[in-house]
């Protein structure tokens, strides 16, 4: 996933950049040319800790990044819990440790603390050496290999979901029995709110309207004056318009007798005279029609100081009055309705346990037969590696608090030699035995089962549903000219493998110091088939 590393006043480094390409990278170089320091920068740049003695002399500042690609989906969603996001499917982290001794790091030129980027480091780095902390020492790391080799992912995903979904209907019947709660605690204030507001009957934009009719009485003789000024200036005995569009008419008649081509000009002068004298008549009924009326004035003021005083407590228009009243409702509605949801909701979380319990237990059963296969895949490489007497059991430890990963915690015990303890893989005090562990637990681990190994190692017979081919040893790598294919095989095909003799063939001195061997009708160097070892029942269950 790491494309690209660049370092910059590290110790003896000056400015380097390294390409990384897919597959392995080799480094190579004398005692002191920095390949050390380019590993020491990797570690700097997810989260180790920083010294400004490593500063090269004469500079300010280490400068370490990295840019990250092709990053798998299941990395990518613990990066997204981190609260980062991708570019592109592209991640590049910087860090800095400046001379007096303070770190700063950016993950996609955003700031970021050295927790996140020691948690990237869980996700995009995996560090080996003597003295270097291994993913493999993680309690989730050695679930997570035990999951891999067990083929565990789709019981996992049902017990994550079947959890969540329970965790969903929890925090639902939380929510609802403290709103409940809630509610209780005020009920007698929502009453008073929906009989206070019910009482006034209210009405929307009644308050503009009331706002209307109280200014219209409340100032009769200023509008019955004004009233009156416009009828006398309309229609008066002396100076009104009506009387000046007289002379107007009297004027135009003469013009039209002069030009006729005027005559349209009457149809304008006649639409005047019309809309004025309504104007005026208008104004006339207008005046005669007011009439002081204080207990009506009265009536709407009290009206509007009610308004004015529920918009006070309960919204600034009517509508907000009206939607308060609305909401406290609906409050004590739930009061009448919380015990019965509640119920159901108990119910569908029964129903839900029930369903994560089972999807647990189908975990757990996986996860103890990929156990014991697992340790017996590992066991059988410790005397390769140095551990004579040497074993490693996996177990599974109930978890007081059961998570979304299952209900037990996965502990890899490993004891070096005959007649010393188990302890957990986590507290092997060698760095090289702990090398030599890991290697094991990487070469007998999930690798091993997807180049074609079954969880029982060795050989597991083929089911007669196998297609041709598909042999659970691979082919032996290209040594150079090939023998003759044996007869009755054609060119091209390569050889058969596990190659049965006949039936009758005789047994020789290592068969015979192996009661079991050959009952498999393969050949394995005079070895036991591991189908007919311990692990016979299961591959044949498997079958």
């Amino acid at each position: 996933m790491i494309a690209e590393l660049r370092v910059r006043d590290l110790a003896t480094i000056a400015d380097v950049t390294l390409s990384l390409g897919p597959g392995l990278n080799v480094l190579t170089g004398e005692t002191g040319a920095g390949k050390s320091m380019l590993v020491d920068a990797l570690g700097l740049l997810l989260g180790g800790r920083g010294d400004s003695g490593a500063i090269r002399p004469g500079t300010a500042r280490v400068v370490v990044e990295g840019v990250f690609e092709n990053i798998p989906a299941s990395v990518r969603s613990g990066i997204q819990e981190l609260g980062l996001e991708l570019e592109e499917g592209r991640l590049v982290i910087r860090r800095e440790i400046a001379a007096e001794g303070r770190s700063r790091a950016w993950a996609n030129d955003s700031p970021t603390t050295m927790t996140v980027l020691s948690e990237l480091g869980g996700h995009l780095v995996e560090l080996h050496g003597q003295h270097e902390t291994q993913s493999l020492l993680r309690a989730d790391a050695q679930r997570d290999l035990l999951d891999a080799y067990g083929e565990a992912g789709a019981e996992r995903r049902a017990l994550a979901d079947a959890v969540l979904a329970a965790d969903a209907i929890a925090e639902e019947q939380k929510a609802l029995a403290s709103r409940r709660g809630e509610v209780r605690k005020h009920a007698d204030h929502l009453r008073h709110v929906v009989r206070e507001i019910d009482a006034a009957k209210l009405v929307a934009g009644e308050d503009e309207t009331l706002d209307q009719e109280a200014r219209r009485l409340g100032q009769v003789e200023q509008l019955t004056s004004l009233a009156a000024r416009i009828g006398a200036g309309l229609e008066g005995e002396s100076g009104s318009a009506l009387e000046a569009l007289g002379q107007v008419s009297r004027a135009l008649t003469q013009l039209q007798r002069i030009d006729p081509g005027t005559a349209a000009w009457r149809e304008l002068l006649d639409a005047a005279s019309a809309n004025l004298g309504e104007l005026a008549r208008t104004a006339r009924e207008y005046g005669a029609a007011l009439e002081a009326d204080p207990g009506r004035l009265a009536e709407l003021e009290a009206r509007r100081d009610l308004l004015y005083r529920l918009k006070q407590k309960y919204g600034e228009t009517l509508s907000a009055v009206l939607e308060t009243r609305r909401a406290s409702a609906a409050e004590l509605d739930l009061l009448d309705t919380a015990d019965l949801d509640l119920k159901a909701l108990g119910a569908r979380r029964a129903a839900q346990d029930a369903a994560v319990r089972v999807a647990a237990q189908a975990l757990t059963e996986k996860r103890a037969l990929a156990a014991n296969s697992l340790a017996s895949a590992v066991n059988r490489l410790l005397p390769k590696l140095g551990f004579q007497g040497g074993a490693v059991s996996i177990g599974l430890v109930p978890l007081s608090q059961p998570t979304t990963t299952g209900y037990e915690s996965v502990q890899f015990q490993v004891k070096l030699n005959t007649g010393m303890e188990e302890r957990p893989l986590a507290r092997v005090a060698s760095g090289g035995e702990l090398s030599r562990l890991t290697l094991a637990l990487k070469v007998g681990g999930p690798g091993d089962r997807r180049r074609g190994r079954r969880p029982g190692g060795g050989c597991a017979r083929r089911s007669r549903e196998a297609a041709p081919g598909a042999g659970d040893h691979p082919p032996p790598p290209d040594r150079g000219p090939r023998r003759p294919a044996p007869r009755g095989v054609e060119e091209g095909q390569g050889r058969p493998r596990h190659q049965r003799r006949g039936g009758d063939r005789r047994r020789g001195p290592g068969d015979r110091a192996r009661p079991d061997a050959g009952r498999c009708g393969c050949r394995h160097r005079s070895k036991p088939c591991a189908g007919v070892t311990a692990g016979e029942e299961r591959v044949a269950k498997r079958e």
